[in-house]
């Protein structure tokens, strides 16, 4: 009798954990179908909720900051890129996109030094590099001695 109790709970947490699991994707891909549908307000939602589910989910924490830039909050758009950052640090979208907010404000150190790292790690983004480079040189600091 003790065994199939045992059983019986173990096929319930497996049940539970492949529920969570599946949950946890699907919220992924439900929210970003809402995203590419412009669906903001409800992509963010499942983002958020995928998140709770998923806290090391890099991709989540892009796709708000994406949805962060369009609704002009740089504040969490810059925490998300950098949890994103955090999570993945070869995520070359995050990084760039968290360049351009450096160069926004005209933060010509931290801008150069993330600009190293892109060189490094990009693969699909390295022709952003000739802008980077372009903005970096008008903001670069003259040595004025």
């Amino acid at each position: 009798m003790i065994k199939k109790i045992k059983i019986f709970i173990s096929t319930i947490i497996l049940l539970n954990l492949f529920n969570l699991v599946y949950a946890n994707e699907n919220f992924f891909d439900q929210a970003k179908k809402k995203y590419n549908e412009n669906k903001l307000k409800e992509s963010k939602f499942l983002f958020q909720r995928n998140i709770v589910f998923n806290p090391k989910d890099a991709k989540s924490y892009l796709y708000l900051a994406k949805i962060y830039n369009s609704e002009k909050n740089q504040r969490e758009e810059e925490k998300n890129l950098n949890t994103t950052l955090l999570i993945e640090s070869d995520n070359e979208e995050a990084m760039y996109m968290l360049i351009n907010i450096e160069l926004k404000k005209s933060n010509y150190l931290k801008a150069k030094k993330l600009n190293k790292n892109f060189l490094l790690i990009c693969s699909k983004l390295c022709e952003k590099n000739t802008q980077i480079s372009e903005t970096l040189k008008n903001i670069e600091p003259k040595n004025e001695s």
